[in-house]
C-alpha cells in the first residue's frame, strides 16, 4: 500500500489550521445534538462521528508539532 506524503508547506499549514478549528465547532454542534437525541442508535452514530473527527485533529496536530496547544485551541492569535 502506498503512503501519501503529507504536505507540510505554509499554505497547507494554514489550511489545516482552518480545518482543525472548523472541526472544533462541528464537534460542539454534534455534542449538542447528542444531548437532545433520544435514540441510542443515533447517539452511537454521532459518537463515532466525533471520534473520527478527533482522530483527524490528532493527525493534524502530529503533522505540525511546532504549533502549541493554545494555538490549536484558539486561545492565542
Amino acid at each position: 500500500m502506498d503512503v501519501k506524503e503529507e504536505d507540510q508547506s505554509g499554505e497547507s499549514k494554514k489550511n489545516h489550521i482552518i480545518y482543525y478549528k472548523s472541526l472544533i465547532n462541528t464537534i460542539l454542534e454534534i455534542q449538542k445534538e447528542m444531548n437532545l437525541e433520544k435514540e441510542d442508535a443515533i447517539k452511537e452514530h454521532l459518537s463515532k462521528r466525533i471520534e473520527a473527527m478527533e482522530k483527524d485533529q490528532n493527525r493534524i496536530r502530529e503533522m505540525f508539532p511546532d504549533i502549541s496547544k493554545e494555538e490549536w485551541d484558539g486561545s492565542t492569535n
